[in-house]
């Protein structure tokens, strides 16, 4: 298997039953879980009106993590710039990079994360079309870095305290769109695998071929994020992993609840078309014990070639979900 840094995505899962307070517990120990295993970063989605996801405000979630370590990186996977103003973006990550000198991530998406409703409630622009995002990053790095030209309308401002404190950003993507943009910047581009796999290869070849180097990279940087669950046996890894591959299917189904318990996956009445999407869910997503996750891992790595593995473990049961990282890191090496 080839030997690449290892990172967490994290959505602060809410299982029926529990609520968010006891997930923000159990992605606390889950970070110190990681950062033991020697896992490089911990990143947090941003997530609308989702009673099963409790990540909202990642920066939030940030702050409180990286207090409760010490050498994992922690960022956002990421934050979407259409549903917040440059400026506060840029003084929110500026106060925590100057927090945690050299310890912070931002990455940049540009869907909205949510319905249109609730996009709309977040920002009173359009969020949708992402035609606004190369302006909005020229925007975000003219306050992190003071450099708007003299016939900029922001010229003036002095954004405390981002200035001076820039943390890496990153671009995320599931299309073409963001991997051409961070290639044309020379930016590091991270790919949503786990919900786009038919796009992966596509999409990394184009931030390849339009890399042109940077300040900030002198050769393309390209991270996959995908689900990987990893318990002792075959069997094991399907029976912790069925909550999450119906939480998914009801999100399709326009269904939001907190993710279901072990118990309650096991007891749904699947319906033929709902367990062929079960069935194609495990498909595409790598899921098994040690030898299983092994073989689907080295095909994924060869194919995609990336730089390093973002690994988001949709198991609602935080035991089983520490466990699935230690088994992981145990087998990568």
């Amino acid at each position: 298997m080839m030997r690449i840094p290892l990172s967490v995505l994290d959505l602060a899962p809410v299982r029926r039953g529990s609520n968010a307070s006891e997930a923000f517990a159990e992605s606390i120990d889950l970070s110190r879980h990681v950062e033991a295993l020697g896992y490089r970063r911990h990143w947090f989605a941003e997530h609308h009106a989702m009673p099963g996801i409790a990540s909202a405000a990642p920066a939030v979630l940030i702050a409180r993590i990286a207090a409760a370590t010490t050498t994992i990186r922690v960022g956002s996977g990421g934050v979407m710039l259409p549903n917040h103003a440059p400026l506060v973006i840029a003084e929110q990550f500026g106060t925590l990079e100057a927090l945690f000198p050299g310890r912070i991530d931002l990455g940049i998406g540009r869907a909205p994360g949510t319905d249109p409703l609730t996009a709309s409630a977040l920002s009173r622009d359009d969020p949708t079309t992402g035609d606004g995002l190369p302006a909005m990053l020229d925007e975000l790095y003219g306050f992190f870095r003071g450099q708007f030209s003299d016939d900029h309308p922001y010229h003036t401002i002095r954004a405390v305290p981002a200035l001076g404190n820039e943390p890496p950003i990153w671009l995320l993507g599931s299309s073409g769109y963001s991997a051409r943009l961070a290639g044309r910047r020379g930016l590091p581009f991270a790919f949503a695998h786990h919900f786009s796999q038919a796009n992966t290869l596509p999409a990394l070849d184009l931030y390849r071929k339009s890399f042109s180097p940077s300040a900030v990279l002198a050769q393309p940087e390209a991270m996959i994020g995908a689900i990987v669950i990893v318990a002792d046996t075959d069997a094991e890894a399907r029976r912790i992993a069925l909550p999450g591959a119906l939480a998914f299917l009801r999100v399709r189904q326009g269904k939001r609840e907190p993710y279901p318990t072990i118990e309650e996956a096991e007891a749904y009445p699947w319906a033929p078309e709902e367990r062929a999407f079960v069935e194609n869910w495990f498909a595409q997503n790598i899921v098994g014990g040690p030898a299983s996750v092994r073989e689907q891992l080295d095909k994924l790595l060869e194919a995609t070639r990336a730089d390093e593995l973002m690994v988001l473990c949709a198991v609602p049961d935080a035991e089983a979900r520490n466990r699935s990282y230690t088994l992981l890191r145990e087998l990568h090496g």
